[in-house]
């Protein structure tokens, strides 16, 4: 049923399946096919990662973002008692209604940042003295690459988080819910801010970038991975027709069309800036460096605008607001927005 509304900037989960991702599943179904990842789409989908992430990525296919972020941490965290540095924006602490506290038992050390990223002192500042019982010692340090505020790590800063974290005994996660809207934005292969900046393990998101209810864990530390099979049929995230969640990795790692559609709604994210950047009343609050626009305006405003489009308030006490493009946002889906932004503005 059509929800009444234009095209929705609330988020990219809102977006289709991609044409080719859906042509990638009707071609696995054909026939019968081994369960639970035996079957040569899940072979092919291994493959891929290997290409894209290195020769000892292991890929494992998931069925959902909250549940890659979980069985990526889980193998982590060596004690009932270890605890995970990450931005207080992060999703594993926003997002996930508290699963990483519920399900791994871990607590989360969160740090205030300026616009969504950690740096190597924050790490250090929340180490404690070997010993002190009375503070649960950090064993993973958590980012999200592109982080909640739409902003992208750039492979260096990657790689020093990396060294500071392995430095002191910790290891580094990466929540890549939009990893295919960085490596667009940065302009490099997905490796270069994850394999080769010395990240651990890793989610590898295919919803938000065109696929239909596809998602992946990708270990890069290798040993990580030793009990995963399990971890994942006990975490009720491995699919027994496997084929068709790796046929979507697959399609999506294919020809770099994540890419693809990655970069496509950058540029919608871009293009919608910068038609209201200049507008008075309104202010951008974060680099645009993905295929998020957070945008502060009147009330209002953004009363009028939700009349007519699906969005996100982010912030009610400051009137930021989230606004999201996807692989399938058009330049006249963003011009049409724009206009009515104007017309709230500059009645």
């Amino acid at each position: 049923m059509d929800s009444g509304y234009p095209k929705s900037f609330a988020s990219d989960n809102h977006s289709g399946v991609h044409p080719a991702v859906l042509a990638a599943v009707t071609a696995a179904n054909v026939g019968d096919a081994s369960a639970y990842g035996d079957d040569d789409w899940t072979r092919a989908f291994e493959e891929h990662v290997r290409e894209t992430f290195g020769e000892h990525a292991l890929g494992f296919a998931v069925l959902n973002g909250s549940g890659a972020n979980m069985l990526a941490l889980e193998p982590t965290l060596r004690r009932r008692f270890d605890a995970i540095i990450c931005p207080e924006t992060a999703h594993i602490v926003t997002g996930e209604a508290g699963a990483t506290e519920r399900l791994l038992g871990a607590k989360l050390i969160t740090v205030p940042t300026p616009d969504g990223k950690l740096r190597p002192e924050d790490i250090k500042a929340r180490l404690h003295t070997p010993g002190d019982f009375n503070f649960p010692p950090p064993r993973v340090v958590s980012i999200s690459q592109v982080t909640e505020l739409g902003t992208c790590y750039t492979p260096g800063e990657v790689a020093a988080l990396a060294e500071t974290a392995h430095a002191h005994g910790l290891l580094l996660h990466m929540d890549g819910a939009r990893l295919a809207n960085a490596g667009a934005y940065l302009g490099c292969p997905l490796r270069a801010f994850t394999t080769d900046a010395g990240v651990d393990v890793l989610s590898f998101g295919g919803t938000k970038n065109g696929a239909l209810a596809a998602e992946a864990v990708i270990m890069l530390t290798p040993s990580l991975a030793a009990d995963f099979p399990i971890l994942r049929r006990q975490s009720l995230q491995l699919a027994s027709k496997m084929r068709f969640i790796s046929a979507q990795l697959s399609a999506l790692l294919t020809d770099d069309l994540w890419r693809t559609n990655a970069a496509h709604a950058n540029a919608m994210a871009l293009r919608l800036a910068e038609g209201v950047r200049d507008l008075p009343g309104l202010t951008i609050e974060y680099p645009v460096e993905s295929n998020a626009v957070f945008a502060a305006l009147p009330e209002q405003a953004i009363t009028t605008l939700r009349q007519k489009y699906a969005f996100h308030v982010w912030d009610h006490t400051t009137g930021v607001v989230r606004w999201m493009t996807a692989f399938d946002t058009t330049p006249e889906h963003v011009d049409d927005f724009i206009a009515d932004i104007h017309k709230a503005l500059l009645p």
